[in-house]
């Protein structure tokens, strides 16, 4: 069975309100979703959101690369010959991280379904749910306490918190967010690389002081600072958990060889896909360090795979990945469910995806 064409296009939700950070505002999801298909005309799909802030990569970018470098690494290939279908992907061009996650889910929902296994089963999946966190966005500390409360109101128990625009205002957040649900919700709170390193200590030091409970604070500094993660992490007794400081397993072990954080957050579109997102983790064990699968803001394709790696990787024990439940509408057929703060995972072949209403070709 020989990979014999792709399928390049876009869908675009809005969200149920504004997804703030202290790096961007989004108002609609906008997914790059690819078909695979073979000669007998097996399908496999994959998604990229473009998250240019993060890892420079645009809607016109990761179409463009998909067809110019990726595909054309592997089309006329034998699907069974998985090996080289993945190193094709990963050597055809530096970067383009997302691009090349997409491009992977597709090769590895097609493998799946080519065997009639779900890729939760292929992965070695020990469990078929998991629970995901939600986040708040950067607002004032009032509009933020009545996001919290109404998501706890839903049955969420760990809420990530967005903070960054101003430290003392950052203070007010999550002692409001705290006040209003109480100490039994866990909260992760984001700086998405807000703050210098000593101004990280002194926030969190202060909340720590004030007797706010956090269960992590992520990325407190910026991504390429890692002797500012140090700093952070060594004069604190909160968790530190790195983000953008982390996206592939070179990175990682930098950062856990000079003791940069206590805690490692992976994404597929960081990673440039699964198998690299399983070397960070197998690493992160290595260390004795947990990490949390999160997710950019995308739709249900990318975080039915990413759900199914955290169900199958035992040293990922916290789950972010919320960003299909913040969608206004779902246009995925099929994939996992959403119950309250739960994810189900599919045992469907593949991803378990079938259709993708609104999807347009590029």
């Amino acid at each position: 069975m020989l990979i014999k064409n792709l399928r390049v296009g876009k869908v675009r939700v809005p969200l149920k309100k504004p997804f703030k950070t202290a790096l961007r505002t989004v108002h609609y999801s906008e997914d790059i979703v690819v078909w695979l298909e073979t000669d007998s005309g097996l399908r496999g799909v994959g998604s990229a959101p473009p998250t240019a802030v993060l890892t420079g990569e645009t809607q016109e970018t990761i179409a463009a690369v998909m067809r110019s470098h990726l595909f054309p690494a592997i089309v006329g290939k034998e699907i069974d010959n998985l090996s080289v279908l993945l190193q094709g992907i990963s050597q055809s061009i530096l970067h383009n991280n997302s691009a090349k996650a997409a491009l992977e889910m597709a090769v590895l929902d097609l493998f799946t379904r080519r065997h009639n296994l779900s890729l939760l089963t292929y992965l070695g999946g020990f469990q078929k749910k998991i629970t995901t966190d939600l986040t708040i966005s950067l607002n004032s500390p009032a509009e933020m306490a009545r996001d919290a409360e109404q998501a706890v109101a839903t049955g969420y128990t760990e809420l990530k918190v967005k903070v960054g625009s101003h430290g003392k205002l950052d203070l007010e957040r999550v002692k409001e967010v705290q006040r209003t649900v109480g100490k039994d919700i866990k909260l992760r709170i984001d700086a998405n690389q807000a703050w210098s390193a000593k101004e990280a200590v002194r926030i969190i030091s202060t909340l720590e002081d004030q007797g706010l409970e956090m269960e992590l604070v992520e990325q407190p500094v910026a991504a390429h600072d890692i002797e500012g993660m140090v700093y952070v992490t060594k004069h604190v007794a909160t968790d530190i958990l790195a983000d953008e400081s982390a996206f592939s397993a070179r990175d990682v072990l930098q950062l856990l060889q000079k003791r940069g954080a206590d805690l490692i957050s992976i994404k597929l579109m960081k990673s440039a896909g699964i198998m690299e997102a399983l070397k960070i983790a197998q690493l992160a064990e290595t260390f004795g360090v947990e990490c949390m699968m999160s997710c950019m803001l995308e739709g249900k394709i990318g975080i039915t795979a990413a759900a199914c790696v955290a169900a199958a990787t035992k040293n990922i024990t916290r789950y972010d990945l919320d960003a299909a439940s913040l969608l206004a509408e779902d246009p995925v057929v099929g994939g996992a469910t959403f119950v309250g703060n739960e994810i189900h995972l599919s045992t469907s072949p593949g991803l378990g995806i079938e259709d993708v209403k609104g999807w347009q070709e590029i």
